[in-house]
């Protein structure tokens, strides 16, 4: 179940990257599980992750290896080689080392990434048996097959691709994401894999990966559980014959734009594949006293279970809402300063319920599949977005047959 129209897009190649995927049997046998990316040489990469203490062994090994001009991703679904101990860490280095030999690369080139059910040993043998196919496989149109190689619980694959142009030279930047579930990115709640042909120093690629995974990735939740193995990734090739991406530019700007259209529009995708999800649900808060203050009241209007089974039902309980905001956190609140809005239809102003609204019109917007909840603090000038979705009966059914 999926909210809104949701098919995957037309992907533009991106100039010196390519994709292998292969199914090693990991968890099912029906699609691909393995994903191998590859970079050129001289390429660079950024990448951030999740900080869950109990962050999964890859995670720690693609930190380290971040560090030595990576060439090669490998992405496995199925199993997330978290809470594994030792045994993890010498699995995941394993499987680094067997696609470098494959490849004829260093093992610290190799990133590893590994999404699915937490607690399992990791089966390498299966893994490094689907490696030379994944490879062979290796080609600049398949972002359609990685996108699906990459997929647990999704029932989409998620995929952007954006060209932009800089001094009549193109720059394509694409992106593909999976995520359902435990998601409440504390940089970020899912995995996401962005490459893009423009030519940029590492810094400024990270930083600028950094600043829009902060207003995409990092402002979305389904379910409010941050999840040990996030990590969201963005290559440059550096072979676009577009000049080179210097900070404090115009071009810079351009750039960096769309890299965030990108990250926000895979975040969106997430949040409309929620598990269970039949809605979308904007929670825009203004007149905040800091970014910070409306993020967090926002946050705690989308993780609210009665909230979201609230719009599960489309019932327009807006107390639920109203008692969200109070809870935020929010110091000296001037209670007859707030309003609230669901859509254009306002249900609280004055410290109370508005005097023009009525049950039927807050019924109407509430029927409706995408919803936005806007909330206004008369404190400050600072605007925030939220995005969530509901809960339903198959979030519950979803999770409690993960592992079968």
């Amino acid at each position: 179940m999926a909210v809104g129209q949701c098919s995957f897009p037309i992907m533009h190649p991106v100039a010196g990257i390519t994709l292998g995927t292969a199914n090693a049997g990991i968890k099912q046998t029906v699609r691909d599980d393995i994903l191998v990316i590859q970079m050129p040489e001289h390429s660079t990469c950024a990448a951030v992750f999740t900080q869950n203490a109990f962050c999964a062994a890859p995670v720690h090994v693609a930190k380290a290896n971040l560090a030595h001009s990576p060439r090669w991703l490998l992405i496995n679904s199925g199993n997330a080689n978290a809470g594994t101990g030792e045994q993890g860490m010498q699995d995941a280095l394993a499987t680094c080392a067997d696609l470098a030999a494959v490849v004829d690369g260093a093992a610290t080139q190799v990133l590893p990434f590994s999404t699915g059910v937490i607690g399992q040993s990791l089966p390498v043998n299966k893994i490094k048996a689907a490696l030379r196919e994944a490879v062979s496989n290796l080609g600049a149109a398949n972002w359609d097959k990685a996108a699906q190689a990459i997929m647990t619980t999704d029932t989409f694959p998620k995929g952007v691709s954006k060209v932009i142009e800089i001094d009549g030279q193109t720059i394509t930047i694409n992106g593909i994401s999976k995520g359902a579930g435990m998601i409440q990115p504390n940089m970020a709640t899912m995995l996401g894999f962005m490459a893009t042909d423009a030519k940029i120093e590492q810094t400024l690629l990270q930083n600028c990966l950094a600043l829009a995974v902060e207003q995409s990735f990092n402002r979305i939740t389904v379910d409010g559980d941050t999840s040990t193995n996030d990590a969201c990734v963005l290559m440059a090739s550096g072979c676009s014959l577009a000049p080179e991406i210097k900070q404090d530019s115009e071009h810079y700007q351009i750039f960096a734009d769309a890299v965030m259209t990108v990250c926000k529009q895979l975040a969106e995708a997430i949040v409309r594949d929620g598990e269970g999800a039949t809605k979308l649900m904007r929670i825009v808060v203004e007149q905040a006293l800091t970014d910070e203050e409306a993020v967090r009241v926002g946050k705690t209007i989308a993780h609210s279970p009665l909230v979201k089974t609230a719009f599960f039902a489309s019932d327009p309980n807006w107390g639920r809402i109203l008692a969200a905001v109070g809870r935020a956190g929010v110091e000296n609140m001037v209670l007859e300063d707030v309003q609230l809005y669901l859509d254009d239809v306002c249900i609280v102003r004055n410290g109370g319920r508005a005097g023009d609204y009525t049950e039927e019109a807050g019924q109407r917007v509430m029927n409706q599949e995408e919803i936005t909840v806007t909330v206004k603090l008369g404190r400050g000038s600072a605007v925030q977005e939220v995005l969530t979705c509901d809960f339903s009966y198959d979030y519950v059914k979803i999770n409690a047959e993960y592992r079968t």
